[in-house]
């Protein structure tokens, strides 16, 4: 896997100070993309070990607040291959509020080792009384796909998709549509678009024995941004 461009302290695609992985590669070609130079899977340098450090280590500050992945697409099947056990690393190294590491690597070995059944219902961490856990440092990824289209079936669920998402807090889903495209949005681009609270969707899908499309949590942002009201 390639990659196009890191940004650090990057405050732009997704809460907080974060350190942002452009990786690349991307089929769907959405007409007005801000990122058409990644779309090419050649495009930038080789994903290398030493990258994986230098992206770890810049994690590792007070002020950082977490990685968001994006492109590109991630969620390219061979973008999944390559990213999944970079996501489960950074995972292990910085885990969920009140999960330890070695719980952080039993559950996105669960969530590889379910079929397309148990997948959907796999709740991941939870706290007390089954609350979803939040993150000391969040992994946010961007994707053109629809969660439905990661799902067990649909068009780019990989061997390895209940992995990367089982490393993933936030989930922003659903093709840029230049015609929807809407400057008061935070953190996406068009309307159609959804941010997506995976670890309250898990356990809401858990609770509900239903896919994880089927219990879609969006996350809540801020009143001061949703209402652009002081």
């Amino acid at each position: 896997m390639n990659y196009a461009e890191i940004k650090y302290s990057d405050i732009a695609n997704g809460e907080g100070v974060r350190t942002s992985l452009f990786v690349s590669g991307c089929r769907r070609g959405c007409p007005g993309c801000f990122n058409s130079g990644a779309w090419s899977f050649a495009a930038g340098e080789a994903f290398t070990s030493e990258v994986e450090d230098k992206i770890i280590a810049s994690l590792d500050h007070p002020f950082c607040d977490g990685l968001t992945v994006l492109g590109g697409e991630p969620m390219e099947p061979e973008n999944q291959r390559g990213l999944v056990s970079f996501l489960e690393r950074v995972r292990e190294r910085f885990p969920r509020c009140g999960e330890s590491a070695s719980d952080a690597e039993g559950s996105a070995a669960a969530a590889g080792a379910m079929g397309a059944e148990g997948s959907t219902a796999f709740a991941g961490a939870t706290g007390a009384k089954g609350s979803p856990i939040a993150a000391a440092k969040t992994i946010w990824c961007f994707t053109g796909d629809t969660l439905d289209e990661l799902m067990p079936g649909g068009r780019h669920h990989t061997e390895v998709t209940d992995r990367l998402l089982a490393c993933v807090d936030i989930l922003v889903d659903g093709p840029w549509v230049q015609e929807l495209y809407d400057i008061s949005l935070r953190f996406r681009g068009s309307s159609n678009q959804r941010i997506i609270d995976l670890n309250a969707t898990r356990a809401a899908a858990a609770e509900r024995g239903c896919s994880l499309a089927d219990a879609v949590c969006l996350w809540q942002d801020e009143q001061v941004y949703t209402t652009h009201a002081m």
